[in-house]
Formats: C-alpha cells, sequence, structure tokens
C-alpha cells in the first residue's frame, strides 16, 4: 500500500481495498485450483464457497461509508497523482458494484460454476443441447447485470458488461473498428494464402513429443522472457489461462503429444499475461490504481509475447537449437526457417486458440457479434449453433462439423464471461503498436531476442506499461506508451509485412 496521505478519509478507503483485495486473492487461488485441480466431485462445495466469498467482497466494495470517503478525499487538494488515480478507480469500482442486489451476485456465481463444469462435459461430447439450459440460466442473469449496471452508468446491457473488461470501452468503437478489419481481413488473407502457396510447404516434425519434455522446454522459455517462479507456477488445464493472486501469478497450458507447438505458444502466451502481473507496481499492488489497465491492455501484452516477439525470425534463431536439443531431433523440419514458416502459416480453421494471426481477428468478430446479439435478446439461445455455423462460412468459408469445434469450444460464456471476447482483437492491434513503439526506442530489442535476451524488450514493458497499473485512462497510456491512441494501421501493416506480398 502506498504511504499515508493527508486525507483521513483517503486513508480509511486504502485500508479498506487493501481488504478487498486479500478476499480477490482468495477468490483467485480458489479460481485457479477449479480449473486446474479440483475433482469433479468438489464441484458443488466448492460452488458454495466461491458464492460465499463473491457475496462477501460484493458487500465490502458496496460499504456504505465508501460514499462518504469518497466525498471527501476528493476534496483534499493535497494529493498526489497516483492517489487521485486511485479515487478514480475506487469510483469506477463502487458505482459498478453498488448497481448490483447481492442476491444476483450470489445466483450468477451459482449459475456460472454449475455451468463451468458440464461446459467441461458437453465440449466433450458436443452436446450443446445438454448445457443449454445451464448456459440459458448464465445468460439469463448477465442480462441483468448487465441491464443493472447499465441502469446506473448511463450505458447500454452490453456495454456495461463490456465496461468490466475494457473500463472505457464501447462497442460503437468496436463496431467500427471490426468492420473495417472484416472488410480488409478476406481480401488480405487471399493475399497471404497466394504468397505462402509460391514457398514449398515447410516440413513437419514427426512426434510424438513426450509431455514432460514439453514441459522442459515450457520451463526454459518461460525463464528466458523473465517468468518469476518464487511467484508462480506452471500447471494444466482443460483451456490455457493466467490467474492466481497478487505475486501469486500462475499459468496453466494443455499437452498433445502429437504437436508441441500448441502446448509451447500457450505457455509463451500466457507467460505474456504473467509478466505483466508480476510487473505491476509493487507500492500499489492491493488497490485499485494498481491494478492491470483493462483486458484490451492485457491481451496486448500475452500476444506481444506469443505473436511479435515469439514468431519472430530473431526468436525462432534462438529458439529451434533449444528444440532440437529437448527432443532430440534433426533434420530439416527443425531448422530456423522452417519452424519459422509453420509458426506463421495461414490457415483458416474452426478453433479459436489455434488459429493463425491472420485469420483469428475473424473469430472474434464471430463471437462478438453473437454475443451482442445475445445480451440484447436479438435471437434466441437455441439458435447459437446454427448461427455460429453461418458466421464461420460468411467470415472464413468453413462450416464446423459439429458443435464442440462450433460453439462450444471456449470456456468465456459457461464462465460469465460475456464482453470479453472483442479484447482479444483489441489486445492484437495494441500490441503491434506498443511492440512497433518498443523496438523504435530500444533498438537492441529484436537483436537481444535473437540472443535469448529479453532483458531490454522486458525493461521497456515494465517502465511504459507494467509499472503504470492503472494511473492512466487506456487511451492515455496507449499514447504515452506509444505516441498515439489505438491505430488500427499500425496493425494492417505489421501483417502486410509479415505475410503480404
Amino acid at each position: 500500500m502506498s504511504a499515508p496521505a493527508t486525507s483521513p478519509a483517503y486513508a480509511h478507503l486504502a485500508a479498506h481495498f487493501a481488504r478487498i483485495a486479500a478476499l480477490s486473492n482468495a477468490i483467485g487461488i480458489l479460481s485457479w485450483d477449479h480449473a486446474a485441480m479440483m475433482p469433479a466431485g468438489a464441484a458443488e462445495t466448492r460452488a458454495e464457497s466461491m458464492a460465499l466469498l463473491q457475496v462477501l467482497r460484493h458487500g465490502m466494495a458496496t460499504e456504505p461509508r465508501i460514499g462518504d470517503w469518497l466525498e471527501e478525499a476528493e476534496a483534499d487538494g493535497e494529493l498526489g497523482a497516483w492517489e487521485r488515480a486511485n479515487l478514480r478507480e475506487i469510483r469506477r469500482v463502487w458505482t459498478v458494484d453498488t448497481a448490483l442486489p447481492v442476491a444476483l451476485v450470489e445466483a450468477s456465481s451459482k449459475a456460472i460454476s454449475a455451468c463451468e463444469m458440464r461446459w467441461r462435459q458437453a465440449r466433450a461430447e458436443s452436446d450443446f443441447a445438454g448445457l443449454l439450459p445451464l448456459l440459458g440460466e448464465v445468460l439469463r442473469l448477465q442480462r441483468e447485470i448487465g441491464q443493472a449496471k447499465g441502469e446506473k452508468l448511463g450505458l447500454s446491457p452490453y456495454d456495461a458488461l463490456l465496461n468490466d473488461y475494457e473500463p472505457g470501452g464501447r462497442s460503437e468503437r468496436i463496431d467500427a473498428l471490426f468492420d473495417d478489419l472484416a472488410v480488409f481481413l478476406p481480401e488480405f488473407t487471399q493475399e497471404a494464402l497466394a504468397v505462402q502457396a509460391r514457398r514449398p510447404r515447410p516440413a513437419e516434425p514427426e512426434g510424438p513429443f513426450p509431455i514432460e519434455r514439453q514441459r522442459a522446454l515450457g520451463l526454459t522459455m518461460m525463464k528466458a522472457l523473465g517468468y518469476d517462479f518464487e511467484r508462480g507456477r506452471l500447471d494444466v488445464s482443460m483451456h490455457p489461462f493466467c490467474g492466481g493472486a497478487d505475486n501469486d501469478v500462475r499459468i496453466t497450458t494443455r499437452y498433445d503429444e502429437a504437436d508441441f507447438a500448441r502446448a509451447l505458444m500457450g505457455v509463451l502466451h500466457e507467460t505474456g499475461h504473467a509478466l505483466y502481473e508480476q510487473g505491476r507496481p509493487q507500492a500499489w499492488l492491493n488497490q485499485p490504481v494498481g491494478q492491470a489497465r483493462g483486458m484490451s491492455l492485457h491481451e496486448s501484452q500475452s500476444l506481444l509475447v506469443e505473436m511479435q516477439a515469439c514468431r519472430s525470425r530473431e526468436f525462432l534463431s534462438y529458439a529451434a537449437p533449444l528444440m532440437r536439443e529437448a527432443f532430440a531431433a534433426e533434420g530439416p523440419a527443425w531448422e530456423a526457417d522452417a519452424i519459422w514458416r509453420r509458426y506463421t502459416r495461414v490457415e483458416p480453421g474452426y478453433i479459436r486458440v489455434d488459429a493463425d494471426e491472420v485469420t483469428y481477428p475473424a473469430h472474434v468478430i464471430l463471437r462478438y457479434r453473437l454475443e451482442k446479439a445475445l445480451i440484447a435478446d436479438a435471437m434466441p439461445l437455441s439458435a447459437l449453433p446454427d448461427a455460429w455455423r453461418e458466421g464461420m462460412q460468411t467470415l472464413l468459408g468453413l462450416t464446423p462439423p459439429d458443435d464442440r469445434r462450433g460453439c462450444l469450444q471456449d470456456i468465456h460464456w459457461p464462465s460469465g464471461g460475456w464482453g470479453y471476447f472483442p479484447t482479444y482483437t483489441l489486445g492484437a492491434m495494441s500490441a503491434a503498436q506498443i511492440f512497433d513503439a518498443a523496438c523504435t526506442a530500444e533498438p537492441d530489442i529484436l537483436p537481444g531476442i535473437g540472443r535469448g535476451d529479453f532483458a531490454p524488450l522486458v525493461g521497456w514493458l515494465r517502465r511504459n506499461i507494467h509499472s503504470q497499473g492503472s494511473r492512466y485512462e487506456t487511451d492515455e497510456l496507449m499514447t504515452a506508451a506509444t505516441g498515439r491512441p489505438l491505430d488500427a494501421s499500425v496493425f494492417k501493416a505489421h501483417l502486410r509485412r509479415r505475410y503480404g506480398a
């Protein structure tokens, strides 16, 4: 926590939100365990525990004295820039939390816990009908939450949900950005495929790739990137994620003995998230101002590591010998150029998390449009599988053969993450812009990556992104770091350089 401030009211707020942070940390560890370690038979008990903790957290965050403390603290002209930013973030959190009745918080937590566990089975069995009742309950409650928050904030229900993940984000702006990409990407995808077709297809490495060796390779890469193993760990889950608590930042991946790249890229992606979490300002870690600045910035950090840095020729010239050593392999498939061509191969597919950099935004645009329609009650949930198939055909020219490779592939909607999806592509656009600015400011970044030295890159990110927490609004932070707010032209230029003619 920060040094004592002038205002007694500010001190009360800081102490109160430090306690909320401690409770949130407990929720974070239980959530991680739920996804990574918990036996299925514990689901009902865990749901009760999580619901109670969410209710307790909500009660603390809506404490009536917070409003009085805020008014008094905001009138104090002696507070510093960080304290004032903290007050802004406290008011934002308090305004949103006070919009929800406690019964709705509890009901939503229980519905999400039940739906998440059923989703695991439904996905494996491609059984949308079996998930429909539970997912319908989650959606119903998310609509209620969006309506309640929207009334308090003067926003549509969808924008109120989006605001939880992207503070200040609005669907009107996202519509314009995504509609532009939806026009640009189909033609550019065909251009990238034509360029790719003129080159011989790179040789494929032959498996199997033992899981213990994949894990060892992932740990080596995490260490090179600067992940602090004293404050985190690597585990396995059905859907890779970064979670845990302050100073206990845990990541997961999933392994496939036929394809080591999936797990490795998952590790690199989640390490990008973890570096952000581990680099947040320690002095403000238990205050709202010390939190990461929204999910588009968070996704920018994971995609910057995975896509911008670790699919570069520089990185793969460093990584290729380590890969060969890890699997005792040799031959053309293990040369750096062959690995680079595989890792930058454009190939439209059904699965978002396996998508290449060019076609990935289409997956996000589809989900964004569908979840907006569902929250607005503009389509029944039962129509989702057909709408998904139609959208995939329109955007990518593919029709999923089953719901496992269609609308059941992601955990986000069963886990209550409505409004989250657009931040992936906002993050990809931000990643291109931030990486471009970093490389311009620090010319040794790319040569360093080629040596396995990520210190120049991570140091720049620490100074300009990670250590800033939520001191600035998103556009302010982007402008301070890159010289301008989010600009889609930088992302397009990156794609043209890497994949175009």
